[in-house]
Formats: C-alpha cells, structure tokens, sequence
C-alpha cells in the first residue's frame, strides 16, 4: 500500500524496543531492532555500545525503509499484507520473508519481488494471505534451536502483526 510505511514502522518499532544484548541473541546488541553488525554498516565503520545506545532516529527510519521495507516491495502490495512481510523481513529476514510468500503463492522463491509475483498476489484474497503467512512464520519459528528462549514473545509478536494486519486489510 502506498504510504504506509510510517504507520507499519510505529508498530514493529512497539515490538522492538529498545537497547538490548542478550546472550542467546546471535544478533548481539541491538536498539530498535538494529542489530550492531547492521548499525556499522549503514555507518560504514565500527560502533560503540554507546552509538548502540544512542542510535538516531533519523538513522532507524532510514535503515528500516531501505533495508526492510522497500527490499520486500510492500508499497506494492496490499494494505496488511505489507506489514506482516515487513514485520517478518525484520524479525528474520527480507529474503526469507520474501520466499515464503512466494512459496505460498506457487511462484518461483528467489527472494526478490517483481511482476510475477505481484501478479499472483494480485489473485489471492489478501486476508488468506496474511492467514498462510502467519501460520508458515508460526512453523518456523518453532523449528529454531533457541525457541525455547524467544519463543514466547516470538509468537506473541506474530499474534499481534496478524491482528494489525487484518485490522489494516479492513480499513481501506
């Protein structure tokens, strides 16, 4: 959906939080749901706790919508659809975000959105949509290793986006 990036960045920023760096997590300290490895390169140099601490917003919104955001196309896809893919490119990934749609919707998974995958997207009822891909994201995350760690929230996030989601489908 055209425009929605801020609304749909407030909602996975809620989910985010803050400063953290939790030993179980692979992705080290993370603030806003930059990871440090992310952060550095956008800065094209190494970052100090304290740049992790202190990350500008301006920088976050600029890493989301490049990073996450446009690399899964949503403004071309339907309204709440766009924040659940958007939703899981960040939490795990745009590639796999990408391709597990695709896989959904019976067209080649190469990770990247074009026209033939809008085209099939274009032909199913984007409620279904967001239904399947909550229930595939569901799937894999309770086949990782640190669910036992994570998994709670994880499901709890996921449980939260599809609610927003349909919320977002039915309101235009």
């Amino acid at each position: 959906m055209k425009g929605n990036f801020d609304q749909c960045l407030e909602q996975v920023l809620e989910y985010e939080g803050g400063y953290v760096n939790h030993p179980e997590d692979p992705g080290g300290r993370t603030n806003m749901g930059i990871t440090q490895a992310v952060y550095e390169k956008h800065l094209g140099r190494p970052v100090t706790e304290k740049d992790m601490r202190e990350i500008p917003f301006e920088h976050v919104k600029e890493i989301y919508k490049e990073k996450y955001w446009d690399k899964v196309c949503a403004e071309e896809l339907p309204e709440g659809l766009d924040f659940s893919v958007f939703d899981w490119a960040v939490n795990s990934g745009p590639s796999r975000a990408v391709k597990t749609l695709q896989r959904i919707i019976a067209v080649t998974q190469d990770g990247a959105i074009g026209p033939i995958t809008l085209k099939a997207i274009g032909a199913i009822s984007p409620g279904y949509l967001i239904h399947k891909y909550g229930s595939e994201r569901e799937m894999f995350y309770r086949r990782l290793s640190t669910f036992t760690t994570f998994g709670e929230g994880w499901l709890n996030r996921l449980d939260r986006t599809q609610k927003k989601s349909y919320e977002m489908m039915c309101e235009t």
